[in-house]
C-alpha cells in the first residue's frame, strides 16, 4: 500500500473491454485525479496511459489527456492512478472533492489501438525469439527494440504477423506464482521491464494452447509472458499490421517498428 493506504482497483487488468465505470474520488492534487477504481490503464510497461473524460456528478465533463502511476513524495509509484487533466481543464478541479462520484469513460477507439499494438508486439515476440531491450506502444505505432546483430526482413516479419492475426489464436488473461517465475526466468522477455511483485501472483498474456502433451507443451503455443498491460481477445482483432520500418540502432540493437496498414 502507499503512505494513504489506498489502493486503486485496476478493474481494466481484468476485463480490457470495459469503456466506463462508477468511482469515487479519493484525492485531487497536483498530479490529477485519483479514483478508488478505474477503467483507465496508467502509462506502464512500455504502454500509453489512456485518455478519455470524467463525468462529474453535475454533468459537466472533465477531459483527461494521460493517465499515471500516482508518485509519492520521495517520487516513487504507489498504487494509486492518476488521471492528469488536458490542458485548459484545470478549472474544472475546483469542482471535484474526495467523496464526489464520477463516470470514468475512456477514449475507446485510442484505447483499442492499444490494445490491438500491444498484442502484435507479443507475437513480434514469437517471430523474433530475442530478449528485448526497448518497447514503446502508442495509438499510431509501436515499436521494440530486439538486443540481437542478426539482420531482419521487412516483408518476412509482415508475413508472420498476418499469418498470426489470421489464425485467430486465442489471447488469455492469467497468472502465476511469484515462485513459477523465479522457477522460469526466461518467461521474462524485457531486459528493461520486470514485473511487479508483492502480491503473490504475477499476471501473464497467453497467446494460443498451452495444452501439455506428455509433459511437453503444445506447439499451438505462441507466445506466454507476464505483461500488465491491455491485449485483445483474438488475434484476428488485431486487424493489418506492418512493419512500417527496420533499424540498427547499435551492434547489438535492432528496432523493428509497427504500423497499421
Amino acid at each position: 500500500m502507499d503512505q494513504n493506504g489506498l489502493v486503486t482497483d485496476e478493474i481494466f487488468r481484468t476485463d480490457a473491454y470495459l469503456q466506463e465505470c462508477a468511482a469515487t474520488v479519493v484525492a485531487v492534487d497536483g498530479q490529477g485525479i485519483v479514483l478508488d477504481r478505474t477503467v483507465f490503464y496508467p502509462q506502464g510497461g512500455g504502454q500509453a496511459g489512456d485518455s478519455g473524460v470524467l463525468v462529474l456528478a453535475d454533468g459537466s465533463a472533465l477531459a483527461v489527456s494521460d493517465t499515471r502511476k500516482r508518485k509519492d513524495d520521495e517520487g516513487r509509484p504507489t498504487h494509486q492512478i492518476s488521471h492528469v487533466p488536458a490542458e485548459g481543464q484545470q478549472h474544472l478541479l475546483t469542482n471535484i472533492k474526495p467523496g464526489d462520484q464520477v463516470k470514468a469513460h475512456i477514449d475507446w477507439v485510442r484505447r483499442h489501438k492499444l490494445m490491438r499494438f500491444h498484442t502484435t508486439t507479443h507475437l513480434l515476440c514469437h517471430l523474433v525469439p530475442q530478449l528485448v531491450n526497448g518497447c514503446s506502444i502508442t495509438p499510431d505505432y509501436a515499436r521494440l527494440d530486439f538486443n540481437m546483430t542478426d539482420p531482419l526482413d521487412k516483408e518476412t516479419l509482415t508475413d508472420g504477423i498476418a499469418a498470426l492475426v489470421a489464425a485467430a489464436h486465442s489471447v488469455v488473461v492469467g497468472s502465476i506464482s511469484e515462485e513459477e517465475l523465479d522457477a522460469n526466468p526466461a518467461l521474462v522477455k524485457s531486459m528493461s521491464v520486470q514485473p511487479p511483485r508483492g502480491t503473490g501472483r504475477i499476471r501473464t498474456i497467453m497467446i494460443g494452447d498451452r495444452t501439455e502433451v506428455a509433459g511437453r507443451v503444445g506447439a499451438g503455443l505462441i507466445d506466454f509472458q507476464p505483461c500488465g498491460g491491455t491485449h485483445v481477445a483474438n488475434t484476428a482483432e488485431i486487424g493489418k499490421v506492418v512493419v512500417t520500418k527496420l533499424e540498427k540502432k547499435s551492434a547489438t540493437t535492432r528496432r523493428v517498428v509497427l504500423g497499421f496498414a
